[in-house]
């Protein structure tokens, strides 16, 4: 999904020069945006809404799947036609071309540069040779916690980059590179400024959550002079320190199901993090994922996922799953669906797979035939949306805390917000129904108590109280 920047005050000015800036891809993709749109706000470029009347046009592509590739293709072309200077940065600028060379710029010769991903010196570095920096003597105006792409009130906080695994499906790393945690400290400021800021939603993400710390053995870091640990468990908890005073939530993402996991579930059972967990699990069947060449894939998730119940029983489980992996016969599908029956996945998604140039899985043999791992999705995400409806059933009747998204007229006629199941754009949303009392009001980026009162498809319907 794309995104353009908006105009920022703290940018825009008579005379500064117009980026225009599109952001595809994943919420690793979006801090790696952010990044460049705070560099560019503290150098005096203002941020252009379309590529009307912009300099020029920066890029940030996606190249996970065939399909997002093609997207990227198409929105850097659609910038060319619009604009005519464009700059490329992200996963699918470091994509080699055949024979050598930047195969963005074969297929588009016109950009002014190509970079790949979290690479914002060299996208500003092309920025200056196209575009002269501005004098802009307002920097120290720009807000402490950056510039940002998504609302006000949550924020992605990416706490590595690059991944060690080598699954078969996958290229990422070869376009991201190994991992690399950041400093903990860093990461622990980083969130008391998005706290102080007014996000009430903090959503953790990296290649590999689970692994943070890996790289640098899990050594000690220190924030506000007290030592802390380089890993999973030590930086929940020092998150869930800083969020408390806020009432502001800490969300889960890309956790692989390594044992240590097992050790988070506590704090959400405590209500310090939320009891959401995003566990890109793939499959079920431990012959594909062996084939996969998954981290964890030895691992009993069945009986993992239930011990998590016990020990939470409000936690939510959010997973993608890919069908059709090479290889893959009926009775290997069929354990998927069981699984997904049985271990009641809260949300699912799925992707048929995808035989995207450099992944390893394209070599194995026994390759799917296209209409049948569409076939196969399709099943999939049949069972899987019959599981998710029959989940949010069970919560008609409680009273949920809401956090309110959108509320035209102070929510006089109602609004849109999540519950704590409910990751932004990827999962479901509460409809607000206009409030009972006529004194009730809702506003965006605040939280609002609602009594769950129906369910629709992936939504839930709730009356504000």
């Amino acid at each position: 999904m794309s995104q353009e920047a908006s105009a920022d005050p703290t940018t825009a000015s008579a005379t500064a020069p117009k980026i225009g800036f599109v952001s595809l891809g994943c919420p690793k993709a979006l801090t790696d945006s952010e990044l460049i749109l705070t560099q560019l706000g503290a150098e005096g470029y203002a941020t252009a809404k379309t590529f009307d009347g912009a300099d020029l046009v920066i890029v940030n592509t996606c190249g996970f799947i065939d399909e997002a590739v093609k997207e990227s293709l198409d929105s850097i072309a659609e910038a060319l036609a619009a604009n005519g200077r464009v700059i490329v940065t992200g996963c699918l600028g470091a994509k080699p071309g055949d024979g050598g060379g930047s195969f963005v710029q074969q297929v588009h010769p016109s950009v002014l540069a190509v970079t790949g991903p979290h690479a914002t010196q060299e996208v500003m570095d092309a920025v200056h040779r196209h575009l002269p920096r501005p004098h802009d003597p307002f920097v120290d105006l720009l807000p402490p916690q950056g510039i940002k792409l998504t609302p006000k009130h949550f924020a992605y906080l990416k706490i590595s980059e690059g991944c060690n695994h080598r699954c078969t499906f996958c290229i990422i790393p070869s376009l991201r590179g190994d991992l690399v945690s950041r400093p903990v400290g860093d990461v622990l400021g980083e969130a008391r400024r998005l706290f102080d800021a007014g996000v009430k939603e903090l959503l953790i993400v990296s290649q590999d959550t689970s692994a943070y710390g890996v790289d640098v053995k899990f050594r000690t870091g220190f924030f506000d002079g007290r030592p802390v640990k380089t890993r999973l468990l030590d930086l929940c908890e020092q998150l869930a320190l800083l969020a408390e005073p806020f009432g502001a939530w800490v969300r889960l993402h890309y956790v692989y199901p390594y044992p240590h996991v097992d050790e988070v579930v506590p704090l959400m059972a405590e209500g310090r993090v939320l009891p959401y967990l995003d566990v890109p699990f793939q499959h079920s069947h431990p012959d594909v994922l062996r084939r996969m060449k998954r981290p964890a894939s030895g691992e009993k998730n069945l009986e993992r996922i239930q011990r998590w119940r016990e020990i939470c029983p409000e936690i939510v489980i959010r997973s993608t799953f890919i069908a059709g992996f090479p290889g893959e016969t009926e009775a290997e599908f069929e354990h998927l669906l069981d699984f997904m029956r049985e271990a009641e996945i809260d949300r699912a998604g799925c992707f048929a797979y995808s035989p995207v140039e450099g992944a390893a899985a394209n070599a194995l043999p026994g390759a799917v035939p296209a209409p049948l791992r569409e076939e196969r999705r399709a099943r999939f995400m049949a069972v899987a949306e019959a599981v998710s409806s029959a989940r949010l059933e069970r919560r008609i009747g409680a009273m949920m805390q809401v956090l309110v998204d959108a509320a035209p007229a102070l929510g006089r006629k109602g609004g849109r917000g999540r519950t704590y199941a409910d990751a932004p754009e990827i999962d479901g949303i509460v409809r607000l129904l206009p409030p009972e009392k006529a004194s009730t009001q809702l506003r965006v980026g605040e939280f609002t108590r609602a009594r769950i009162v129906g369910a629709e498809g992936h939504d839930l319907i709730g009356m504000p109280i």
